[in-house]
């Protein structure tokens, strides 16, 4: 016996519970099918969590350098890593809570529990159930990927999900990545009081944000005491007995170095929870990486099937993820015609001070062929950021030199990842950036520097890198002049 719905939902991430609860409200009997926990990973071991463990780690750093403002704290400022993964639960439970009261108040909307694979092109088994609907959406999701290195035991690798479980503090933590995840990982638990090794493949951080932007953030981590070695090539481990720590050997400058560390953690990339989907039962197809393929309206090559968030690889971020249930719900729903190419890129790097970017980068814009501006400021020219003792940083947009567009930005500094929806939207709507220039924002605020910023446009062609009190100081601390965070 098979069960039949309207529409099927796979996945209870960022895309997974609105869509079916649009779907729901339109009067489609829907199920929605999680196999583990609701929320996926922005709520779980993503977002929500991280970012909640960063203020913690934020709140420590400021304490030690409360004197910088004249406050006096009396004796040392320690971390109880068990209250601060208490407050981390709390926070997390009450989203879960709050999700899940909402699916389960949601009328014509049912909450299968299990894990789904396709048996057919409409048809998935559940816990030995089968559940038939003409429309399937998928919003699985993914996982972590690990490093295969030669005495690496991958079973005691930390990963974002496992790192989320931590009571005590490492003693040295090495992480193994300088990407998004890995660097906002490495300067938490810095400041919580670890010590901190990065070792990446590349030759810089975030390879594929700008080289300024690569240098800057790691002259910001590295003034707080953060290690990194780059260039990393034939990493081994040579463990040395239960509860000793681990030596890492690698070449790295020409010559083999090592270090020992008491916990790894893997943030080299994440690969789609496709493997053990049945994808080939429902002719589904994906790409050599798992990825399912999709065409502008999200639509799989099998009709009446769509793949949303992470697993589609169109972009591996919450809010791309749940755009994507607005373009879905929009075109069947409303009658829209929305698509993922309209969509303009933008993320963030969430260190302190975070790296905000939308848009297109420089390298992109060169590529792009058209006519490009650049300007550049330091965080050092905002009043806000000097108030604060935080002027680390700084912000550069590209502009269309013909239709006075602008094409992208990447703001590092204080406040970044909210100044730069100003941007966003004026990139949304089109206007010219001498709207945006002409404008008169409030005083004091990071926002305020954009006008002066976008008076500083000059040919990208020819632009060398800014000099004198526009230069950005890549040696600022985030706070203050401290050089070096102390645990």
């Amino acid at each position: 016996m098979s069960k039949s719905y309207d529409a099927i939902v796979i996945g209870a991430g960022q895309a997974g519970p609105s869509l079916a609860v649009r779907l729901a409200a339109a009067g489609h009997r829907t199920a929605l099918i999680e196999r583990e926990h609701l929320g996926g990973t922005c709520v779980n071991d993503g977002c929500i969590p991280t970012k909640t463990l960063i203020a913690s780690a934020r709140a420590a750093f400021v304490a030690r350098h409360a004197a910088d403002f004249g406050v006096r704290l009396e004796g040392t400022v320690s971390v109880d890593m068990k209250a601060v993964k208490e407050r981390k639960d709390r926070v997390v439970g009450e989203s879960i809570r709050n999700l899940t009261q909402w699916l389960l108040g949601t009328p014509n909307l049912s909450l299968v529990w299990g894990h789904a694979r396709f048996v057919a092109a409409h048809a998935v088994e559940v816990a030995g159930e089968v559940l038939e609907a003409p429309k399937i959406f998928i919003n699985v999701g993914g996982r972590a990927l690990l490093p295969d290195w030669p005495g690496l035991d991958r079973a005691s690798v930390l990963n974002n999900t496992s790192m989320m479980q931590l009571e005590t503090l490492p003693e040295h933590l090495l992480v193994i990545g300088g990407s998004y995840i890995g660097l906002e990982f490495a300067q938490m638990y810095r400041r919580f009081g670890a010590q901190v090794t990065v070792l990446e493949v590349a030759d810089r951080l975030i390879a594929q944000e700008d080289p300024d932007i690569s240098r800057e953030v790691q002259a910001i981590l590295e003034a707080e005491g953060v290690k990194f070695h780059l260039s990393v090539r034939d990493a081994r481990v040579a463990a040395r007995g239960a509860g000793a720590p681990l030596r890492v050997s690698f070449d790295c400058s020409h010559a083999r170095q090592g270090v020992e560390v008491s916990h790894v953690l893997a943030a080299i990339g994440r690969r789609p929870n496709t493997d053990d989907l049945g994808l080939a039962q429902a002719g589904i197809a994906a790409n050599a990486r798992g990825f399912i393929q999709v065409d502008d309206g999200l639509n799989t090559n099998v009709p009446g099937i769509w793949a949303l968030g992470d697993v589609n690889g169109r972009g591996a971020f919450t809010h791309t993820s749940y755009n994507d249930h607005e373009i879905v719900a929009g075109n069947l729903l409303d009658g829209a015609n929305r698509r993922v190419s309209d969509r303009i890129p933008a993320y963030a790097l969430f260190t302190d001070p975070p790296l905000a970017r939308i848009g297109m980068n420089e390298a992109q814009a060169r590529a792009s062929g058209r006519p490009v501006l650049r300007a550049t400021l330091p965080m050092a020219r905002v009043g806000r950021a000097r108030e604060r003792g935080e002027t680390a940083g700084f912000m550069k947009v590209l502009v269309d030199a013909g239709n006075q567009r602008i094409l992208g930005a990447a703001l590092l500094g204080i406040e970044a990842d909210e100044v730069v929806h100003m941007l966003l939207t004026a990139m949304a709507a089109g206007i010219s950036y001498k709207q945006v220039q002409q404008t008169v924002y409030m005083h004091p605020t990071v926002g305020e520097l954009i006008p002066t910023l976008l008076s500083k446009l000059e040919p990208l062609a020819d632009a060398g890198p800014p000099e004198g009190d526009d230069a950005p100081r890549p040696t600022n601390a985030p706070l203050g002049s401290l050089a070096q965070e102390r645990s």
